[in-house]
């Protein structure tokens, strides 16, 4: 079987850093952590959040799952992301995502929803060269730099890979054209190895090497004692999470029930091409107890 890897996705409102610990105790590949300006819940800063990770770690690649990359200028999202690299020791993965579920942080970022993609699409190529060059010069659609350097520059060579986020075509179109990593996000594994399969074309057409792209998922996972109990219990926290019914839905999108049913489940994604996991425990039982059961009973038929 290929090297599969695992990461969790820490709750968005911030969970005690003793926890961060705890995942790399056991045996977990990375860590990750979302963000918004605004939504339905509360979430924090993820830089902010990765640097106190960086502190508390010392192996645990930490990730952002993600960065919306379009709310921010493309030279701060440099500065805060080489920042993290260097206290990290070379330990960040810069997921990025253009969002737009929820309209509202756009407005108050001062960002036309409708322009996104596009300021994705240029952050991506701006935060590279100022992540290798120095005395950067740029004129975009929506940045400009005058014979810039970026100081210090990452640990990383070249800068932390930018793992792209997203379910629609022009989301894998950026993975396969300026992506180090794919992260789509409820998915079948099915769609998952139409949606791979679509970001290696890209790529080839790109000039660039397939393989050089890791392709990576964000699964939620509900750890239970039965099916069913993992199935009303990610029900319960999707309906909330994103405010819409999420019943008919669940089967198809989360890996849930006993460890042998998420085994089954998560198989079929590794079949599917996935090599990198980055699992949000919505299971029943208290937060850290999902980490142990998933890291005792699951990830080990991976290893």
């Amino acid at each position: 079987m290929a090297e599969v890897k695992f990461g969790v996705v820490m709750p968005w409102a911030g969970p005690d850093l003793s926890l961060v610990e705890k995942l790399e105790s056991l045996g977990y590949d990375s860590v990750w952590t979302s963000e918004h300006m605004f939504f339905y819940g509360p979430t924090m800063d993820a830089f902010t959040v990765l640097a106190a990770y960086a502190a508390r770690t010392r192996r645990l690649l930490l990730g952002t799952a993600v960065t919306l990359l379009p709310l921010r200028p493309a030279a701060v999202v440099a500065k805060e992301a080489t920042s993290v690299d260097i206290l990290s020791g070379g330990r960040l993965v810069l997921g990025v995502g253009v969002g737009g579920e929820y309209p509202k942080e756009f407005v108050a970022c001062g960002v036309p929803v409708q322009e996104r993609g596009a300021r994705a699409n240029e952050a991506i190529r701006i935060l590279k060269r100022l992540w290798r060059e120095d005395n950067v010069t740029y004129e975009g659609r929506f940045w400009r730099l005058e014979g810039v350097t970026l100081q210090p520059k990452p640990v990383q060579p070249g800068g932390p890979p930018i793992w792209v986020a997203g379910r629609s075509e022009a989301a894998m179109r950026r993975a396969g054209r300026l992506g180090d990593g794919y992260v789509p996000y409820l998915f079948s594994p099915e769609r998952f190895r139409d949606g791979w399969s679509k970001v290696r074309q890209y790529a080839r057409e790109a000039g660039r090497d397939p393989d050089a792209i890791v392709p990576a998922l964000y699964q939620f996972i509900a750890p239970a004692d039965s099916y069913e109990e993992g199935k009303a219990a990610a029900v319960a926290d999707l309906s909330r999470r994103y405010n819409q019914p999420f019943e008919n839905i669940v089967d198809r999108y989360v890996v849930m029930g006993t460890p042998q049913d998420c085994i089954r489940r998560l198989e079929q994604f590794v079949e599917a091409g996935v090599r990198h996991f980055q699992l949000v425990p919505i299971g029943p039982a208290p937060f850290a107890q999902q980490l142990e059961v998933i890291a005792r009973d699951i990830v080990p038929a991976f290893r």
